[in-house]
């Protein structure tokens, strides 16, 4: 993930490790050592919420609310973009598109290169919310439209703004388009390195180039790998092993591998009437709903045990009313870790789609000395969530997920290839190739 810098609202802290970004509010000087402070107002390019009173934002493809915001060119197929606004009145929200590269950067392409229609429109849906104690303002969009449409494929961002003010960002959102002019084939196993494998799992594919020329695969091609649509551990930029005719052949034993984690934790406020699954008691007053999930456990040292989850991901359903959108309230969930002595090398975050797979401010968990636990609130709307809890340590500010929740090779998760192609004497990364594995189908 990358920034470039552009006239925003708020200044923030941002630190750049590993290619992906750490944000820190304000006030913050971030959570490692060559933190920058930004001085200047500025524009990231990948999935962020620029104004506190946004919340719940959910971009995937129609009528798949678990999927990716992901289409493919000339298909029917639409993204719904929905986010709630907890000022509960009415804006001018507008939005554009931003062609990007293969490693979300702005590509060199004009937008009337990229875009058919207006280069900016207005979010015209909108509604309130019914009978809720926070109240809001439910906005929908779906896209491409008539109004705006995408005609190349490749990397783009979604980004709203407030009165026609392209300045004035809201938030913004990744999505792709991709042709299916490759084919790509392969599957996820344990590792094959001894020392790697009760831990890490192995991807081996290839990509049939048969029906798409590629003069120079090692030079024009660039490849992003995602596990469970985290941007934060991809693998990029990995050049064939080895080349047999049409047949471009990935199948390195040690650069193809990925952390296998843990099947994610879980806790359900679909009903705010009762106490469901994690959830340890629910409060109310007349302005907001409180729930206190059941002490977690450090799961480093325990063994793998199979377990049905989504992968991070959540879903916004109301078992109270009938409109899972509008009728949905919002409860601050209060998550406890006992721990006996707080981490000295980093910071303790709460992780997942809820907190937009970032490490932020937000999300950071404070250390309770009286208890002896790591604690977070988050206001959250009802539905069923999934989490964990990564270390991200001081010095270099990369994510560990197994000090707290241990690693296993038989850990379900999801991977997504996706295969981009920039021609000679082309401005732009077209995504020519995007093929879907899961790691329990070949246990």
């Amino acid at each position: 993930m990358h920034c470039r810098h552009f006239s925003l609202i708020n200044p923030l802290v941002v630190l750049a490790v590993a290619g992906f970004m750490l944000v820190f509010g304000p006030a913050q000087t971030g959570a490692a050592g060559n933190s920058r402070a930004v001085n200047t107002d500025y524009f990231l390019y990948g999935d962020f919420i620029h104004q506190n009173n946004i919340k719940t934002v959910l971009f995937n493809q129609e009528g798949f609310e678990l999927s990716d915001p992901l289409i493919r060119m000339g298909s029917d197929n639409h993204l719904v973009l929905r986010f709630d606004d907890l000022d509960a009145d009415y804006k001018n929200y507008y939005y554009t598109i931003i062609h990007c590269d293969a490693h979300w950067q702005p590509s060199e392409l004009r937008q009337f290169e990229y875009i058919e229609g207006f280069f900016d429109d207005q979010i015209t849906e909108y509604h309130r919310s019914i009978n809720t104690r926070v109240p809001f303002t439910h906005y929908r969009l779906e896209f491409p439209n008539r109004n705006l449409m995408p005609t190349k494929s490749g990397n783009y961002i979604l980004k709203v703004f407030l009165d026609g003010n392209r300045n004035n960002v809201v938030l913004t959102r990744r999505f792709m388009l991709f042709e299916q002019t490759v084919s790509i084939e392969g599957y996820v196993d344990r590792a094959n390195l001894v020392r790697y494998r009760d831990r890490r799992q192995q991807l081996s594919f290839s990509i049939n180039t048969s029906a798409y020329h590629i003069s120079n695969p090692y030079r024009d091609l660039r490849l992003v790998i995602t596990q469970n649509g985290r941007w934060d551990n991809a693998i990029t930029d990995l050049p064939p092993r080895s080349i047999r005719g049409n047949l471009l052949v990935y199948d390195y034993e040690d650069r193809l591998l990925f952390e296998g984690g843990n099947e994610y934790r879980r806790f359900d406020i679909r009903s705010l009437r009762y106490l469901s699954q994690r959830v340890q008691d629910i409060q109310s007053t007349r302005r907001h709903w409180d729930v206190y999930l059941l002490p977690d456990r450090i799961r480093a040292h325990h063994g793998y045990v199979t377990d049905s989850d989504i992968n991070g991901r959540y879903q916004v359903i109301t078992q109270d009313a009938r409109n899972n959108m509008l009728e949905s309230d919002y409860a601050w969930v209060h998550f406890h870790l006992p721990m006996e002595e707080s981490l000295e090398r980093g910071h303790l975050f709460v992780m997942g789609e809820l907190t937009h797979w970032h490490f932020s401010e937000e999300n950071k968990m404070g250390y309770n000395y009286g208890e002896q636990a790591y604690e977070l609130s988050l206001l959250l709307k009802q539905g069923y969530y999934n989490y964990l809890y990564a270390f991200v340590e001081q010095e270099n500010g990369v994510a560990d997920l197994s000090l707290i929740e241990g690693s296993h090779s038989l850990t379900e998760n999801d991977y997504t290839i996706y295969v981009y192609h920039r021609a000679p004497g082309a401005l732009h990364d077209r995504l020519i190739g995007v093929t879907h594995m899961n790691s329990s189908i070949h246990r």
